[in-house]
């Protein structure tokens, strides 16, 4: 018998804001315009070295032990010093630029805008979001797709993070939702649906690499569109 959600809470970034698109082109206008290439490395280095980086210290950050002040400079700056740059004061104005320049890129998953319209008619829409209060605004609001959601809660806003069952309860309080009702999309296995499965809740694994795993998830797609088939 098919389940009956009335609630469906989405992650963001990586699941319906093409992060990786948007943070590769951010940062390659950044390259260029501070001129990094005179320092006598490559973009495609500097990126693939700033890639490991951020994922070390994002995965930090959601652990709570990292705050976001340090993780918005150290990791250009330690990006830098794997190239013999040892200089704060660029990593800050690296990370700066990043976080004001790189929320007002539009890129979005392919189907996005057309999975939620449909979503949308059926179901009340939220979002659950570890990025940062002030960005993730920006993001959805530049893309266009703030109207689509009813609330939008950051880890700042709810004071926890996923996949902590603080962050999903406050959640289902501010909608006013039943776990029973409610059904979380994602990414990130353990952060969106290991987190969800934990606090009660249904979940969709965003799966678009098909990579394997070994988790109870409730539906696994590996494309947006896929949602229609179930929801």
């Amino acid at each position: 018998m098919k389940k009956q959600y009335r609630h469906i809470f989405f992650d963001l970034d990586r699941t319906l804001w093409d992060f990786d698109k948007n943070s590769h082109e951010t940062l390659h206008e950044i390259f260029t315009d501070k001129k990094l290439y005179e320092l006598g490395f490559s973009f495609e280095a500097f990126y693939k070295v700033y890639h490991e980086i951020n994922a070390h210290y994002w995965e930090n950050y959601c652990l709570g032990n990292l705050d976001k002040e340090t993780l918005r400079y150290i990791r250009f700056y330690d990006t830098l010093t794997r190239f013999g740059i040892d200089n704060k004061e660029q990593a800050i104005s690296i990370g700066n630029d990043y976080v004001n320049h790189s929320p007002r890129k539009t890129g979005l998953l392919p189907a996005a805008i057309e999975t939620l319209t449909y979503l949308k008619e059926k179901y009340t829409l939220h979002i659950i979001t570890n990025g940062f209060e002030e960005v993730q605004h920006i993001k959805m609001h530049s893309s266009g797709i703030a109207h689509f959601f009813e609330h939008i809660i950051t880890s700042e806003r709810a004071g926890h993070k996923k996949p902590t069952p603080e962050i999903f309860r406050f959640s289902l309080k501010l909608a006013g939702a039943k776990r029973k009702e409610s059904i979380m999309i994602g990414d990130h296995l353990e952060i969106d649906c290991v987190g969800a499965r934990q606090t009660g809740i249904d979940s969709v694994f965003f799966n678009p690499g098909k990579v394997p795993h070994g988790e109870k998830i409730t539906y696994e797609i590996a494309s947006l569109e896929e949602l229609k088939g179930f929801l």
